[in-house]
């Protein structure tokens, strides 16, 4: 896939429109550029996960991952579910799996395959 070309012939509502989607991303950006928050949606891209499930497989405190599951709330990756006493969390939609396996090819992938 191409990416857009910007010119001399690119009108100012054009530009507006790809400021306001660079803005869109680099806030996704700042949000997953955190190790924790992460991890988070590492662990979460295999299905929804309690607080206390995140806490135990980041070896991390409740405190923590709130904090991190709330920048990413606010960022609309990751929506909550209450049952009972407990919190669930999941993503809101695909983009942090399409973005994690990019990351993955880039920096995980074992090259000797």
């Amino acid at each position: 896939m191409a990416l857009p070309a910007i010119d001399d012939n690119t009108t100012e509502a054009e530009i507006d429109r790809i400021v306001a989607k660079a803005t869109q991303a680099s806030n996704f950006l700042k949000a997953i550029s955190h190790e924790g928050r992460l991890m988070i949606l590492c662990y979460l891209v295999t299905g929804e996960k309690s607080v206390t499930e995140l806490e135990n497989l980041l070896s991390a405190r409740q405190a923590a991952v709130s904090q991190q599951l709330s920048r990413l709330r606010l960022e609309g990756l990751v929506q909550p579910r209450r049952e009972g006493k407990t919190i669930y969390y999941s993503l809101t939609d695909d983009r942090p799996r399409k973005i994690l396996e990019a990351v993955y090819d880039l920096f995980c992938r074992d090259d000797a395959a």
